[in-house]
């Protein structure tokens, strides 16, 4: 009994000196049972971090706090949850951010793939306020340019 708390108490030293040296705390750090000898042995650091990376003493990964719960609670956002006015939940400038956004990324996708040369694409950027989505565009396109015709070649 009392043999075995001078080794656990030995061992305690190591494992700070570990925790110490890889900079976790004491609970990420692992003494292998079968190696406690070994451990017992280790008094400087240059010892523990021999130990470390022959493996007697190994280092847990970190533990994540986990985003499960949050992932299952989803947002009641429906229109009957919904209070105020109507750009309370989106303002203007966001709904025309991204609707802005998604008409240039259109436009852009179009470009880089050859649908629509340069100079066209400088033209419906010009105008992309007109827009009012991207289906809408596109719709403008394919009157304009015949572009369902373009993306069969």
């Amino acid at each position: 009994m009392a043999e075995e708390e001078i080794r656990i108490k030995s061992l305690n030293y190591q494992k700070r000196l570990a925790a110490k040296i890889a900079g976790v705390g004491l609970d990420r750090i692992k003494l292998v049972p079968e190696r406690a000898d070994e451990i017992a042995q280790a008094i400087t650091r240059r010892d523990v971090e021999r130990l470390i990376r022959s493996g007697a003493i190994v280092i847990k990964p970190a533990r994540g706090v986990s985003r499960a719960r949050v992932r299952g609670k989803r947002k009641r956002r429906g229109p009957g949850s919904r209070k105020g006015g109507k750009y309370s939940t989106l303002s203007r400038k966001q709904r025309w951010v991204r609707k802005v956004r998604a008409l240039r990324r259109e436009l852009r996708k179009l470009r880089d793939s050859g649908v629509i040369s340069k100079r066209e694409y400088r033209q419906f950027y010009r105008r992309l306020s007109m827009y009012s989505s991207v289906r809408h565009l596109r719709s403008a396109l394919e009157k304009e340019l015949k572009l369902s015709e373009r993306e069969a070649h």
